[in-house]
């Protein structure tokens, strides 16, 4: 009897052309959540993956697995000989562990994949079963709501398990392109970017700051929620852009109502141009509709038209307490309440322009040489491997 992670992946892998790409994607992830873990072997058996390791190692290991996208179930299995006695003493050995005395309901779920086995799935259910209610009295079976399931996998070898864990689903890494998503050291954008990695995307970020008129401390911040994103969206590219310049034109040249739909215009135009030579086919943001000046829907549309690529806003009707509550889900809420100020806050009007006109914000753009603002900025650009 060995103790083994059993993964089950999510729909997509199951059928289709690029299961095996979809399959690599997911392995090179889990591994690089584990790596620093260990684990004593891998393999892949009918559409499952399981993973050996200390068995003092499976509650951690089940916590940075469960962070991958694309798995349905993380099972906890025992892998044992394929008879019933060798089956019955492994089950017998899990409900003693888990319900030893506790009057609860059971049920059998059998999946038999090796057809050879002289048992159908429905007999050996039966027959476990009734193993079970022979040797422990506190137990009944329910087949309709037991209050826990035995599971047999008839494979190569037999595996039983009782203990499920619910995975994040959602679709492998890389399946559905890549974006670029423009990261604050907020609350927002972080959550922005887990929901479309969530359905496959690729994530690579990149991030405005305003040094010296923000912190060192603030753009380690931004720093510091890539690492934590990159639990769940795989390694990325963090691109650092320097705005000052760019807010010290707009300062001198425009009116400071405008302030922050000018600089969001800029903004998309130098993600447009890291995606463009990237090869990244859209931009990610954190916006929410309503929820600052920026965020009007007369805001959006003009920021929109400055962007040749699309605009992906997975938050755009999500309320602010529910992004707070996924923020806290995924581990980012702390470290974005953190209270170091982004250029966004620091340059913003008292008074902004909450229903821009796209002609008067044109008007305006013809006194900054956007052309070489956007070109400066790319130019002192730093790129950090997250």
């Amino acid at each position: 009897m060995q103790a083994l992670l059993a993964i089950s992946f999510g729909e997509l892998f199951l059928k289709g052309a690029n299961r095996r790409i979809f399959y690599d994607r997911l392995v090179k992830h889990i591994k690089s959540n584990i790596e620093n873990i260990g684990y004593k072997d891998m393999y892949l058996e009918s559409a499952k993956l399981y993973i050996e390791s200390d068995e003092d190692k499976y509650e951690k290991l089940i916590e940075e697995i469960s962070k991958v996208f694309g798995i349905a179930y993380i099972d906890k299995v025992y892998r044992c000989e394929k008879n019933v006695d060798d089956i019955y003493k492994t089950v017998k050995y899990i409900v003693s562990s888990n319900h030893p005395k506790n009057k609860e309901s059971f049920k059998v779920e059998t999946t038999r994949v090796d057809k050879s086995f002289p048992y159908k799935s429905p007999e050996l259910s039966a027959e476990i079963g009734g193993l079970v209610l022979d040797d422990f009295d506190n137990l009944s079976v329910d087949i309709h709501n037991p209050d826990f399931k035995i599971y047999i996998d008839i494979k190569n070898r037999a595996y039983v398990y009782t203990q499920r864990y619910q995975g994040l689903g959602g679709l492998p890494l890389g399946t559905s392109g890549d974006g670029l998503l423009l990261l604050s050291g907020g609350i927002d954008s972080p959550v922005a970017g887990f929901m479309m990695a969530k359905r496959g995307m690729k994530i690579n970020a990149v991030h405005f700051h305003s040094y010296p008129f923000t912190s060192k401390q603030a753009h380690q911040k931004a720093i510091d929620l890539a690492k934590l994103m990159a639990k769940y969206t795989g390694p990325m590219k963090f691109y650092s852009i320097n705005l000052a310049e760019i807010y010290k034109a707009i300062a001198t040249n425009c009116d400071r109502r405008e302030t922050t739909i000018l600089s969001r215009r800029i903004m998309m135009r130098i993600a447009n141009e890291i995606a463009k030579k990237n090869s990244y086919q859209s931009l990610i943001t954190g916006e929410s509709l309503g929820q600052v000046a920026s965020q009007t829907l007369e805001s959006i549309a003009v920021i929109e038209e400055s962007s040749d690529l699309p605009i992906l806003r997975p938050l755009i009707a999500i309320d602010k307490q529910d992004i707070v509550d996924k923020a806290i889900k995924i581990n980012t809420y702390e470290k974005s309440i953190e209270p170091y100020d982004d250029c966004c806050s620091i340059f913003a009007p008292n008074k902004p322009v909450t229903k821009p006109k796209l002609h008067y914000i044109k008007k305006s753009e013809e006194n900054l040489d956007i052309e070489k603002l956007v070109k400066e900025a790319l130019f002192n650009m730093e790129i950090i491997e997250i």
